[in-house]
Order: structure tokens, then sequence, then C-alpha cells
């Protein structure tokens, strides 16, 4: 992890210091002198905890324990972070109804998890050559089969293999979509 390492014990530089005893007790502003003899007196080291802080702030506590301490509430920190990334479904001109309803699903269920999905109707040959508007509405078309609340991220629009747009979950149209729903037929998308 990439982590600040702090100053501790004579690796402190500032000539005077806020320190907090090994009780969590105020000790005030004393000399960095006084406080490393307080920290052996202590059988603990002097850790300088705010750095930028005038005077700097320093902790007369076990260093292992403090580094221990730091890094578990950072592990929770980034388990909280939920990465959110872009999913990809890709239809053609031909694929079927019972396909497009199966990845019509494939696509709730990552909206469910909180992804962004690009869905692509994938031109080859002559298909290329086709109406546009009827290509744009058949990847629409698609779209409205995706059984969860959505808003469109990115339109739908020409793009480098035909035709492509982006949706994100909507929460809130979700949550009203699920109110209105008979409770036996609520379903949400398992994985």
């Amino acid at each position: 992890m990439a982590t600040d390492r702090l100053s501790i014990n004579n690796e402190i530089r500032a000539r005077e210091l806020r320190v907090i005893g090994a009780q969590g007790e105020n000790l005030g502003v004393i000399t960095l002198d006084a406080a490393l003899a307080a920290a052996k007196v202590a059988g603990m080291d002097l850790i300088e905890i705010s750095p930028s802080a005038l005077p700097p702030v320093a902790k007369i506590m076990d260093y292992g324990k403090f580094e221990y301490e730091r890094s578990k509430k950072e592990k929770v920190a980034k388990a909280k972070v939920k990465i959110s990334e872009t999913k990809e479904v890709q239809i053609k001109v031909g694929t079927g109804d019972n396909d497009m309803m199966l990845k019509a699903k494939k696509a709730a269920e990552w909206l469910a998890e909180g992804h962004r999905v690009r869905a692509e109707l994938f031109l080859k040959g002559r298909y290329k050559g086709m109406d546009e508007k009827f290509l744009k509405e058949r990847l629409e078309k698609f779209l409205t089969r995706i059984p969860y609340a959505y808003k469109v991220a990115e339109p739908v629009a020409k793009s480098p293999k035909g035709f492509a747009g982006v949706i994100e979950r909507d929460l809130i149209a979700q949550a009203k979509r699920e109110k209105e729903m008979p409770k036996e037929k609520q379903t949400t998308p398992t994985t």
C-alpha cells in the first residue's frame, strides 16, 4: 500500500510539538526532547501524526500497533470502493428474439451491479449498406427489452463496427418501478 511513512522518535525535526499521551491525555505544547523523554518513560514511540499542523501534533504510542490499525482502516476503505466498468453487449441484425432476451437479461444484471453497459449493433458485409434509421431502431428495440431502469449515458450513434449506445442504471426509476410491480412479479437479476 502507498501509505505515507510518518516520522517517529529521532526522525522528527520540529522543535516544539503538541503531544498526546499514551492514554489520550493532552500533554500540551512541549519541546522535542521533553516529548522523547515522556515516550521513553512510557516505553513507547513518539509518532508525528500531523506534521502540517502548527505546532505539529505527536502521539505517544506503539508504532507497530499504529501501523497495523492504519493499514486495517485503509483496507476497509478500499473494500468499500466499488469499481464500475463498462460491459459490452453485442447484437447483430439477424439476432433472434430469444437471444436478444438473454442478452437483455445479462445487461440488466450488469446494471444492477452498478456497471455501465455499451450496447452495440455489429454490422458486417452487406448490412453496412442498410438504412441507418432501421439499424438505429433495431438497437433501440433491444434497449427497450432490458428489464431494469436505466438512463442513456451516450445516445445511439454510428460507431466503427456499426451502431452503439451506452446506458447506466437509474436507481430512482428502478425503485419506483419495483414499488409499482406486484410482489409475485418482482424478480431481481441473479448472477
